[in-house]
């Protein structure tokens, strides 16, 4: 999800190649922990419900490596490309889950569905509750500007590059990244966890919709397609409303 592309330029500076370089790690460890948090929380949830799926693979648990095991290319390859060919970094993870199960328990499915964006939306919450406190204290300071980058900034001249600049710069992605992630992912457009939601919440309704929705082959490619249509429309103002309130 690059801002740039859903023509919110003011939002994202591009810088070169080598100037990314040095916000290439805290961007990847920021998103590798929200992503690996938004498929524990999955399979976590599922786990409680009943479904060992997810545990027997490994996924019940913060360590990224299993979720890069089953994922490689969605938390390494494509993020980090499109880090350097965008300024903004994307990719994806999933967690394993029994239809049977998701089938006789839709309740305990919706609520494994919704375990996912609310564990973003929480990580949001809790970088946005850190900028307010090390802002009060003096710490680090409210930026000038709408870059999700510089949402909060260390003092003086160093910027990013002074490990107070490092934890601003890591507590502004991860605020951005995580209301990004939770409001896109709520969105009830198949393959996205809203359509799960509304599947275990009304399965004789829902389900029979979304199951002739995949039954058409191309249900992701298109189920993506309208999800970023109508992104803009949620996802951003959610963004801007989040930092609107930093500066109250």
């Amino acid at each position: 999800m690059n801002p740039r592309a859903l023509g919110q330029g003011p939002l994202l500076h591009v810088c070169s190649p080598m100037e990314q370089l040095p916000e290439l790690l805290v961007w990847y460890v920021v998103f590798l922990f929200s992503t690996t948090f938004h498929e524990f929380a999955h399979a976590q949830v599922a786990y409680w419900g009943g479904d060992t799926t997810a545990y027997e693979g490994g996924q019940v648990s913060l360590d990224p490596i299993p979720h890069i095991r089953r994922s490689p290319f969605g938390l390494v390859l494509i993020p980090l490309l499109s880090f350097f060919l965008t300024g903004w970094m994307i990719g994806w993870a999933s967690a394993p889950f029994d239809p049977r199960w998701a089938r006789r328990y839709p309740r305990k499915y919706a609520l494994m569905s919704l375990a996912g964006p609310a564990a973003n939306l929480l990580l949001a919450t809790v970088a946005f509750v850190a900028i307010r406190a090390l802002v009060g204290a003096d710490v680090l300071e409210l930026g000038s500007s709408m870059n999700i980058e510089s949402i909060v900034e260390a003092k003086g001249p160093e910027g990013y590059r002074s490990p107070l600049g490092a934890v601003a710069l890591g507590l502004s992605v991860m605020l951005s990244l995580n209301v990004l992630l939770g409001v896109f992912n709520l969105l009830p457009a198949v393959p996205l966890d809203g359509a799960s939601v509304l599947e275990g919440l009304f399965p004789r309704s829902m389900g029979t919709f979304y199951d002739k929705v995949r039954s058409t082959g191309i249900y992701y490619f298109l189920g993506i397609i309208l999800a970023w249509r109508i992104f803009p429309l949620v996802g951003i103002p959610a963004l801007y409303l989040a930092i609107q309130l930093l500066h109250f």
